[in-house]
């Protein structure tokens, strides 16, 4: 897997952060669905690796429950994380105990659960604060 994440990573398209992403996922009957991200000079019309693999997987049919699990690289040394709004994402497509897995550019990884990324949730509006 982390081969072809380092391939997409060289496909994301940051002109502006130069902060390339690339993301895998796999569906339940073990197919797989790319994204890297794709910037625009507006950012808010920017979209994250993480979220075009997820929506790419939408696109050819595959609903909430049918994503085993998501690989994710990022062009640093560091581990880094989904973003928040990823991570709403995740709670729309991905089941709880979904795996994550982020991985460096050299490799080094962190796996979790969409539960550990997204742990906060507020069914009861006195809760609110």
């Amino acid at each position: 897997m982390v081969n072809k994440l380092r391939v997409l990573l060289k496909r994301a398209y940051s002109p502006y952060s130069y902060y390339r992403s690339s993301a895998i996922v796999v569906t339940r009957d073990d197919k797989e669905y790319y994204g890297v991200n794709v910037e625009n000079s507006s950012y808010s019309a920017s979209i994250c690796a993480e979220r075009n693999a997820i929506f790419n997987a939408v696109t050819h049919g595959y609903t909430r429950g049918d994503i085993k699990k998501l690989y994710v690289m990022v062009d640093s040394d560091k581990i880094s994380f989904p973003c928040h709004v990823c991570r709403q994402v995740f709670t729309e497509f991905l089941d709880d105990d979904t795996e994550i897995t982020c991985y460096n550019k050299n490799g080094e990884s962190r796996t979790l659960k969409v539960k550990d990324l997204c742990t906060y949730e507020n069914n009861d509006e006195d809760d609110i604060l």
